[in-house]
């Protein structure tokens, strides 16, 4: 199980606006800013929509958070 701590960190991090949801592009941007330059927002959003439950194509916390502790 992760640390609920680190993974609000984590989720601060990437939800660049701090509306509390992470975009694709936000989710993008944090692959790119962690040196994975080859991912396309194409890819962002998949990975985006196979983590988003209510299907708003965002990513809450709460939706991170239950990605983690699969």
């Amino acid at each position: 199980m992760a640390d609920i701590e680190e993974a609000r960190k984590q989720f601060e991090r990437i939800d660049t606006d701090g509306d509390g949801f992470i975009t694709a592009a936000e989710f993008k941007t944090a692959l790119a800013q962690g040196g994975d330059w080859n991912v396309t927002e194409a890819v962002a959003e998949a990975v985006i929509r196979s983590q988003d439950v209510n299907g708003d194509k965002l990513l809450s916390f709460d939706e991170f958070w239950a990605h983690l502790n699969k």
